[in-house]
Protein backbone atom coordinates (compact mmCIF):
# COMPACT_ATOMS: atom_id res chain seq x y z
CA UNK A 1 0.00 0.00 0.00
CA UNK A 2 1.23 3.36 -0.92
CA UNK A 3 2.61 5.70 1.82
CA UNK A 4 -0.64 7.88 1.16
CA UNK A 5 -3.09 5.25 1.20
CA UNK A 6 -1.56 3.88 4.61
CA UNK A 7 -2.46 7.31 5.75
CA UNK A 8 -5.82 7.60 5.00
CA UNK A 9 -6.60 3.97 6.48
CA UNK A 10 -4.66 5.27 9.90
CA UNK A 11 -6.62 8.40 9.28
CA UNK A 12 -10.13 6.49 8.96
CA UNK A 13 -9.74 3.88 11.78
CA UNK A 14 -8.44 7.10 13.79
CA UNK A 15 -5.62 5.53 14.78
CA UNK A 16 -3.62 9.42 13.73
CA UNK A 17 -5.23 12.98 13.03
CA UNK A 18 -5.55 16.17 13.45
CA UNK A 19 -7.38 18.49 15.94
CA UNK A 20 -9.61 20.38 13.69
CA UNK A 21 -12.25 20.93 16.03
CA UNK A 22 -10.47 21.65 18.75
CA UNK A 23 -8.69 24.41 16.66
CA UNK A 24 -11.88 25.42 14.87
CA UNK A 25 -11.40 29.05 16.14
CA UNK A 26 -8.06 29.52 14.69
CA UNK A 27 -9.62 28.66 11.09
CA UNK A 28 -12.33 30.92 11.80
CA UNK A 29 -9.92 33.42 12.15
CA UNK A 30 -8.12 33.16 9.33
CA UNK A 31 -11.35 32.87 7.09
CA UNK A 32 -12.59 36.39 9.15
CA UNK A 33 -9.38 37.83 8.11
CA UNK A 34 -9.74 36.49 4.45
CA UNK A 35 -13.28 37.64 4.24
CA UNK A 36 -12.60 40.81 5.28
CA UNK A 37 -9.53 41.97 3.20
CA UNK A 38 -12.68 40.50 0.33
CA UNK A 39 -14.86 42.79 1.42
CA UNK A 40 -12.51 45.78 1.41
CA UNK A 41 -11.22 44.91 -1.69
CA UNK A 42 -14.42 44.63 -3.51
CA UNK A 43 -15.44 48.33 -1.85
CA UNK A 44 -12.26 50.11 -2.68
CA UNK A 45 -11.60 48.45 -5.87
CA UNK A 46 -14.79 46.69 -7.28
CA UNK A 47 -14.82 44.38 -10.08
CA UNK A 48 -14.11 44.91 -13.00
CA UNK A 49 -16.99 44.47 -15.35
CA UNK A 50 -16.84 43.15 -18.74
CA UNK A 51 -18.74 45.01 -21.32
CA UNK A 52 -20.65 41.95 -21.39
CA UNK A 53 -21.92 43.89 -18.19
CA UNK A 54 -21.89 47.61 -18.45
CA UNK A 55 -22.12 47.84 -22.44
CA UNK A 56 -19.53 48.51 -25.79
CA UNK A 57 -17.56 46.83 -28.36
CA UNK A 58 -15.29 43.93 -29.15
CA UNK A 59 -12.62 44.85 -31.80
CA UNK A 60 -10.71 41.78 -33.29
CA UNK A 61 -7.97 42.28 -35.60
CA UNK A 62 -6.01 40.37 -38.08
CA UNK A 63 -2.58 38.68 -37.18
CA UNK A 64 -0.22 41.91 -36.51
CA UNK A 65 2.96 43.15 -35.10
CA UNK A 66 1.48 45.83 -32.75
CA UNK A 67 1.66 45.55 -29.05
CA UNK A 68 -0.67 45.14 -26.68
CA UNK A 69 0.31 48.65 -25.23
CA UNK A 70 0.14 50.05 -28.39
CA UNK A 71 -2.75 48.86 -29.82
CA UNK A 72 -4.33 49.49 -26.07
CA UNK A 73 -2.75 53.35 -26.60
CA UNK A 74 -4.60 53.20 -30.25
CA UNK A 75 -8.23 52.29 -29.01
CA UNK A 76 -8.16 54.83 -26.08
CA UNK A 77 -7.16 57.58 -28.22
CA UNK A 78 -9.32 56.96 -30.66
CA UNK A 79 -12.26 56.05 -28.25
CA UNK A 80 -11.93 58.49 -25.61
CA UNK A 81 -12.78 55.69 -23.24
CA UNK A 82 -10.31 53.14 -21.30
CA UNK A 83 -9.41 50.15 -23.32
CA UNK A 84 -8.53 46.36 -22.37
CA UNK A 85 -6.20 44.45 -24.92
CA UNK A 86 -5.73 40.85 -25.01
CA UNK A 87 -3.30 38.91 -27.18
CA UNK A 88 -5.03 35.50 -29.20
CA UNK A 89 -2.98 32.57 -29.98
CA UNK A 90 -2.61 33.32 -33.72
CA UNK A 91 -1.04 36.66 -33.25
CA UNK A 92 -3.97 38.78 -33.48
CA UNK A 93 -5.41 41.16 -31.19
CA UNK A 94 -8.85 41.32 -28.81
CA UNK A 95 -9.84 45.27 -28.05
CA UNK A 96 -12.42 45.77 -25.61
CA UNK A 97 -13.99 49.35 -25.18
CA UNK A 98 -16.78 50.14 -22.73
CA UNK A 99 -19.73 52.57 -23.50
CA UNK A 100 -19.62 53.16 -27.14
CA UNK A 101 -22.82 53.06 -29.21
CA UNK A 102 -22.77 52.28 -32.96
CA UNK A 103 -21.74 55.79 -34.60
CA UNK A 104 -18.84 55.01 -32.05
CA UNK A 105 -18.51 52.13 -32.91
CA UNK A 106 -17.87 52.30 -36.14
CA UNK A 107 -15.82 55.58 -35.68
CA UNK A 108 -12.95 53.90 -33.55
CA UNK A 109 -13.07 51.11 -36.13
CA UNK A 110 -12.04 53.23 -38.79
CA UNK A 111 -9.20 54.68 -36.44
CA UNK A 112 -7.97 51.45 -35.43
CA UNK A 113 -7.53 50.21 -38.79
CA UNK A 114 -5.53 53.23 -39.91
CA UNK A 115 -3.64 53.05 -36.87
CA UNK A 116 -2.82 48.93 -37.71
CA UNK A 117 -2.50 49.14 -40.78
CA UNK A 118 -4.88 47.25 -42.67
CA UNK A 119 -8.11 47.73 -44.00
CA UNK A 120 -11.47 48.34 -42.05
CA UNK A 121 -13.30 45.41 -42.79
CA UNK A 122 -10.30 43.18 -41.43
CA UNK A 123 -10.95 44.04 -37.75
CA UNK A 124 -14.34 42.16 -36.54
CA UNK A 125 -16.46 44.60 -34.43
CA UNK A 126 -19.05 43.65 -32.00
CA UNK A 127 -21.43 45.70 -30.08
CA UNK A 128 -23.34 45.16 -26.90
CA UNK A 129 -25.94 46.59 -25.38
CA UNK A 130 -25.52 47.11 -21.10
CA UNK A 131 -29.28 45.74 -21.05
CA UNK A 132 -28.36 42.40 -22.18
CA UNK A 133 -25.54 42.22 -19.58
CA UNK A 134 -27.97 43.75 -16.93
CA UNK A 135 -30.55 40.33 -17.54
CA UNK A 136 -27.70 37.96 -17.88
CA UNK A 137 -26.72 39.92 -14.17
CA UNK A 138 -30.34 39.37 -13.55
CA UNK A 139 -30.37 35.24 -14.17
CA UNK A 140 -27.43 34.66 -12.52
CA UNK A 141 -28.67 35.82 -9.11
CA UNK A 142 -31.79 34.15 -9.45
CA UNK A 143 -29.46 30.88 -10.48
CA UNK A 144 -27.88 31.68 -7.32
CA UNK A 145 -30.58 32.28 -5.46
CA UNK A 146 -32.54 28.78 -5.83
CA UNK A 147 -29.68 26.52 -6.05
CA UNK A 148 -28.76 28.42 -2.34
CA UNK A 149 -32.30 27.54 -1.71
CA UNK A 150 -32.92 24.24 -2.63
CA UNK A 151 -29.08 23.40 -0.82
CA UNK A 152 -30.89 24.31 1.95
CA UNK A 153 -33.93 22.23 1.30
CA UNK A 154 -32.06 19.24 0.39
CA UNK A 155 -29.77 19.25 3.41
CA UNK A 156 -31.89 19.75 5.67
CA UNK A 157 -33.87 16.94 4.56
CA UNK A 158 -31.49 14.47 3.80
CA UNK A 159 -29.47 15.07 7.05
CA UNK A 160 -30.65 18.05 9.55
CA UNK A 161 -31.13 21.90 9.48
CA UNK A 162 -27.29 22.40 11.74
CA UNK A 163 -25.57 21.10 8.05
CA UNK A 164 -28.02 22.53 6.10
CA UNK A 165 -27.15 25.97 8.09
CA UNK A 166 -23.34 25.23 7.72
CA UNK A 167 -23.11 24.18 4.44
CA UNK A 168 -24.92 27.34 3.50
CA UNK A 169 -21.93 29.90 5.17
CA UNK A 170 -19.66 27.59 3.70
CA UNK A 171 -20.95 28.59 0.16
CA UNK A 172 -21.18 32.35 1.06
CA UNK A 173 -17.38 31.84 2.41
CA UNK A 174 -16.43 30.32 -0.90
CA UNK A 175 -18.16 32.98 -2.97
CA UNK A 176 -17.31 35.74 -1.21
CA UNK A 177 -13.20 34.62 -1.32
CA UNK A 178 -13.40 34.07 -4.71
CA UNK A 179 -14.81 37.33 -6.26
CA UNK A 180 -12.62 39.16 -3.24
CA UNK A 181 -9.83 37.24 -5.30
CA UNK A 182 -11.38 38.71 -8.82
CA UNK A 183 -11.45 42.32 -7.20
CA UNK A 184 -7.39 42.21 -6.42
CA UNK A 185 -5.81 41.12 -9.32
CA UNK A 186 -8.28 42.87 -11.55
CA UNK A 187 -9.26 40.28 -13.50
CA UNK A 188 -12.22 40.92 -15.66
CA UNK A 189 -15.50 39.46 -15.09
CA UNK A 190 -18.01 37.98 -17.68
CA UNK A 191 -20.08 35.75 -18.57
CA UNK A 192 -17.34 33.23 -18.31
CA UNK A 193 -16.90 34.22 -14.73
CA UNK A 194 -20.62 33.69 -14.04
CA UNK A 195 -20.38 29.89 -15.14
CA UNK A 196 -17.10 29.34 -13.30
CA UNK A 197 -18.77 30.88 -10.25
CA UNK A 198 -21.97 28.93 -10.15
CA UNK A 199 -19.99 25.57 -11.07
CA UNK A 200 -18.03 25.88 -7.89
CA UNK A 201 -20.69 25.77 -5.81
CA UNK A 202 -21.60 21.97 -6.80
CA UNK A 203 -17.96 21.18 -6.23
CA UNK A 204 -17.66 23.13 -2.85
CA UNK A 205 -20.69 21.08 -1.93
CA UNK A 206 -19.67 18.00 -2.95
CA UNK A 207 -16.56 17.63 -0.52
CA UNK A 208 -18.93 19.28 1.97
CA UNK A 209 -21.86 16.66 1.48
CA UNK A 210 -19.12 13.56 1.52
CA UNK A 211 -17.90 15.04 5.41
CA UNK A 212 -21.52 15.37 6.62
CA UNK A 213 -22.27 11.71 5.47
CA UNK A 214 -19.65 9.81 7.28
CA UNK A 215 -20.61 12.48 10.33
CA UNK A 216 -23.83 11.31 9.60
CA UNK A 217 -23.38 7.75 10.14
CA UNK A 218 -20.37 8.14 12.99
CA UNK A 219 -22.91 10.24 15.20
CA UNK A 220 -25.98 7.71 14.36
CA UNK A 221 -27.74 6.87 18.04
CA UNK A 222 -24.77 8.95 19.62
CA UNK A 223 -26.76 9.55 22.82
CA UNK A 224 -26.76 5.22 23.43
CA UNK A 225 -23.12 5.56 24.45
CA UNK A 226 -20.68 7.45 26.45
CA UNK A 227 -17.61 6.83 24.50
CA UNK A 228 -16.99 9.88 22.52
CA UNK A 229 -18.12 13.18 22.67
CA UNK A 230 -20.10 14.87 19.03
CA UNK A 231 -16.86 16.94 18.36
CA UNK A 232 -14.72 13.75 18.54
CA UNK A 233 -17.19 11.60 16.70
CA UNK A 234 -16.92 15.18 13.72
CA UNK A 235 -13.41 15.44 14.12
CA UNK A 236 -12.93 11.62 13.15
CA UNK A 237 -15.28 12.12 10.47
CA UNK A 238 -13.27 15.20 8.92
CA UNK A 239 -10.06 12.62 9.35
CA UNK A 240 -11.55 10.12 8.29
CA UNK A 241 -11.83 11.56 4.90
CA UNK A 242 -9.25 14.03 4.47
CA UNK A 243 -7.15 12.07 2.25
CA UNK A 244 -9.62 11.90 -0.09
CA UNK A 245 -11.09 15.41 0.17
CA UNK A 246 -7.54 15.98 -0.96
CA UNK A 247 -7.28 13.65 -3.59
CA UNK A 248 -10.66 15.00 -5.67
CA UNK A 249 -9.65 18.69 -5.07
CA UNK A 250 -6.06 18.08 -6.45
CA UNK A 251 -7.20 15.90 -9.69
CA UNK A 252 -9.57 18.86 -10.03
CA UNK A 253 -7.29 21.65 -9.93
CA UNK A 254 -4.77 20.35 -12.16
CA UNK A 255 -6.56 20.77 -15.39
CA UNK A 256 -7.89 24.17 -14.25
CA UNK A 257 -4.91 24.96 -14.03
CA UNK A 258 -3.40 23.68 -17.25
CA UNK A 259 -6.55 26.31 -18.24
CA UNK A 260 -5.39 29.29 -15.85
CA UNK A 261 -1.43 29.08 -16.29
CA UNK A 262 -0.71 27.74 -19.63
CA UNK A 263 -4.05 28.29 -21.61
CA UNK A 264 -4.57 31.89 -20.41
CA UNK A 265 -1.32 32.91 -19.25
CA UNK A 266 0.70 31.64 -22.40
CA UNK A 267 -1.99 31.49 -24.99
CA UNK A 268 -3.40 34.36 -24.30
CA UNK A 269 -6.53 33.04 -24.45
CA UNK A 270 -9.09 35.81 -22.49
CA UNK A 271 -12.07 33.75 -22.23
CA UNK A 272 -10.36 30.77 -20.55
CA UNK A 273 -8.47 33.19 -17.56
CA UNK A 274 -12.25 34.20 -16.78
CA UNK A 275 -13.61 30.67 -16.00
CA UNK A 276 -10.49 29.31 -15.00
CA UNK A 277 -9.71 31.64 -12.61
CA UNK A 278 -13.06 31.69 -10.64
CA UNK A 279 -13.04 27.68 -11.12
CA UNK A 280 -9.02 27.44 -9.76
CA UNK A 281 -10.10 29.90 -6.03
CA UNK A 282 -13.58 28.25 -6.22
CA UNK A 283 -12.10 24.94 -5.50
CA UNK A 284 -9.29 25.63 -3.27
CA UNK A 285 -11.91 27.52 -1.15
CA UNK A 286 -14.38 24.88 -1.62
CA UNK A 287 -12.23 22.08 -0.21
CA UNK A 288 -10.36 24.26 2.57
CA UNK A 289 -13.76 25.58 3.76
CA UNK A 290 -15.40 21.69 3.93
CA UNK A 291 -12.74 20.18 6.57
CA UNK A 292 -12.20 23.95 8.20
CA UNK A 293 -15.58 25.28 8.74
CA UNK A 294 -18.68 23.59 7.61
CA UNK A 295 -17.84 20.05 10.26
CA UNK A 296 -16.51 22.61 12.46
CA UNK A 297 -19.76 24.70 12.78
CA UNK A 298 -22.27 22.17 12.63
CA UNK A 299 -20.17 20.57 15.58
CA UNK A 300 -20.83 24.17 17.29
CA UNK A 301 -24.53 24.19 16.55
CA UNK A 302 -24.67 20.80 17.81
CA UNK A 303 -22.75 21.20 21.27
CA UNK A 304 -26.03 23.33 22.17
CA UNK A 305 -28.44 20.62 21.75
CA UNK A 306 -29.36 19.72 25.62
CA UNK A 307 -28.88 16.24 25.05
CA UNK A 308 -25.92 16.12 23.45
CA UNK A 309 -24.77 18.36 26.20
CA UNK A 310 -26.19 15.95 28.54
CA UNK A 311 -24.16 13.52 26.36
CA UNK A 312 -20.98 15.00 26.85
CA UNK A 313 -21.56 15.66 30.68
CA UNK A 314 -21.21 11.79 31.13
CA UNK A 315 -18.62 10.88 28.67
CA UNK A 316 -16.32 13.45 31.28
CA UNK A 317 -17.82 12.13 34.35
CA UNK A 318 -17.05 8.56 32.76
CA UNK A 319 -13.58 9.76 31.85
CA UNK A 320 -13.22 11.37 35.51
CA UNK A 321 -13.93 8.27 37.20
CA UNK A 322 -11.50 6.14 35.04
CA UNK A 323 -8.93 8.12 35.85
CA UNK A 324 -9.62 7.68 39.84
CA UNK A 325 -9.78 4.05 39.13
CA UNK A 326 -6.71 3.99 37.43
CA UNK A 327 -4.87 5.09 40.37
CA UNK A 328 -5.80 1.82 41.95
CA UNK A 329 -3.82 0.30 39.28
CA UNK A 330 -7.14 -0.93 37.67
CA UNK A 331 -7.19 -0.67 33.55
CA UNK A 332 -9.80 1.84 33.25
CA UNK A 333 -8.63 2.91 29.74
CA UNK A 334 -10.15 -0.56 28.22
CA UNK A 335 -13.22 1.39 27.21
CA UNK A 336 -12.14 4.70 27.78
CA UNK A 337 -10.94 8.22 26.76
CA UNK A 338 -7.73 6.96 24.84
CA UNK A 339 -10.71 5.59 22.21
CA UNK A 340 -12.04 9.01 21.90
CA UNK A 341 -8.81 10.66 21.59
CA UNK A 342 -8.09 11.20 18.01
CA UNK A 343 -4.22 10.70 17.86
CA UNK A 344 -1.34 8.52 18.31
CA UNK A 345 -2.22 5.54 20.03
CA UNK A 346 -0.23 2.98 21.75
CA UNK A 347 -0.80 -0.74 21.73
CA UNK A 348 -2.12 -2.57 24.52
CA UNK A 349 0.77 -4.05 25.69
CA UNK A 350 2.31 -0.85 26.46
CA UNK A 351 -0.53 0.49 28.25
CA UNK A 352 0.01 -2.67 30.24
CA UNK A 353 3.12 -1.46 30.96
CA UNK A 354 2.32 2.04 32.03
CA UNK A 355 -0.34 0.49 34.70
CA UNK A 356 2.31 -1.95 36.18
CA UNK A 357 4.48 1.16 36.40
Amino acid sequence: MSKLGDLGARLHRGEVGYDFIGNRKIWYGLSVLITITAIVALAVRGLNMGIEFQGGAVFTTPKTDVTVSQAQEYAEEASGHDAIVQQLGNGSLRIQVGGLDTAQSDQVRAELAKDLNVTEDKIAAELVGPSWGEQIANKAWTGLGVFMILVVIYLAIAFEWRMAVAALIALIHDLTITVGIYSLVGFEVTVGTVIGLLTILGYSLYDTVVVFDSLKESTKDITKQTRFTYSELANRSINGTLVRSINTTVVALLPVAGLLFIGGGVLGAGMLNDISLSLFVGLAAGAYSSIFIATPLVADLKERDPAIKALNKRVLAKRATAKGESADGTDAFADGPEAAVVGPRSGRRGRAQEHRG
